[in-house]
């Protein structure tokens, strides 16, 4: 299915190069001031244009079709469309018969027998997580004084940015990079064990991010070079603050009123300019490749947004299950 939530519940539709891109939220609460100028920062913030990304600029402009009525959510199902008009669709010809290496082009061509848009990666592409932002734009609005943060603090294992893209740019291909994310002012008690726990309805969203490859809460894999003693975090008054943050904020998969922190893995993009090897479907062997089309060096430039747009979706359908 292509929706997520339960009182808020998100549907996300359309491809890359497609006549546009759009969210519908239903269960929106009422009242919510809202403009296109609202959309603007967040949206901005992922935009391609830096050294490492890609060459494709889209105005990227909300178009509101329902759910606002003088400038407050009505209640009704809210619905945002974006258009995609910097298409070069040509440049995908080749996908036909030559699926990319790590893309999701050779699955969805099989799941689909052949009737699935391949151009620019189509229902899979990373330029679908523009509605996701959107949807974030209006959750960070629900969640009110809770703020969502997240940077990216390294890429291609280097903590020092610029010179990590750089040096990708030299070499003519794609770094991975890690996004950590912070959430503060959360109360004690979001999330439910098991099915529900925070982390698991996090996690969900945090995966529907292309490009993702993983994610750990609080010391994440760390902690299994911790004893017992060592990573549990002493609580130090009556309203549960802890001297360390080992769990991340989340004890038993529910919020216990320290910061929430995660970081996030984002793999190098698949698109890289290096020729590689891969099946060809016509001449049935294996051959050489090189991508073309307009693609990011570094995606995980652009995440940090996405990833707050997804952990405040996620956060504002606790809150009002709550």
């Amino acid at each position: 299915m292509n929706s997520f939530g339960r009182k808020i519940r998100i549907h996300i539709f359309g491809e890359s190069h497609g006549a546009s891109i759009g969210i519908t939220i239903d269960g929106c609460p009422f009242g919510i001031s809202l403009s296109e100028q609202d959309f603007l920062n967040d949206i901005n913030r992922r935009k391609a244009g830096a050294m490492g990304t890609t060459t494709r600029l889209e105005e990227d402009v909300p178009k509101i079709v329902s759910g606002v009525f003088n400038q407050h959510t009505t209640g009704a199902p809210l619905t945002i469309l974006f258009e995609n008009t910097n298409t070069q669709s040509k440049d995908y010809e080749a996908l036909r018969h030559t699926p990319r290496p790590g893309h999701a082009d050779f699955v969805l061509d099989k799941k689909y027998k052949g009737f699935n848009d391949y151009r620019g990666g189509g229902y899979s592409s990373g330029r679908l997580t523009l509605a996701l932002v959107a949807a974030g734009v209006i959750a960070k609005k629900i969640l009110k004084d809770i703020t969502v943060k997240a940077q990216l603090v390294e890429v291609g294992g280097n903590k020092n940015i610029e010179e990590a893209i750089a040096k990708a740019v030299e070499d003519q291909d794609s770094i991975g990079g890690i996004v950590s994310c912070c959430v503060q002012g959360l109360l004690v008690g979001l999330g439910e064990p098991f099915f529900d726990s925070v982390e698991s309805v996090i996690s969900h969203l945090i995966f529907s991010i292309p490009a993702v490859k993983g994610i750990a809460f609080g010391s994440g894999f760390a902690a299994v070079k911790m004893k017992g003693s060592e990573h549990n975090d002493a609580i130090m008054n009556a309203e549960g603050h802890t001297q360390t943050n080992h769990s991340g904020g989340i004890n038993g998969g529910i919020t216990n009123g320290n910061e929430l922190y995660f970081e996030v893995a984002i793999k190098p993009t698949s698109s890289t300019p290096r020729e590689q090897k891969t099946w060809n479907q016509q001449t049935q062997s294996v051959a050489p490749f090189t991508i073309k089309g307009r693609h990011d060096l570094c995606v995980a430039l652009r995440v940090p947004v996405v990833v707050e747009a997804v952990t405040a979706i996620a956060l504002a359908d606790l809150l009002l299950l709550q």
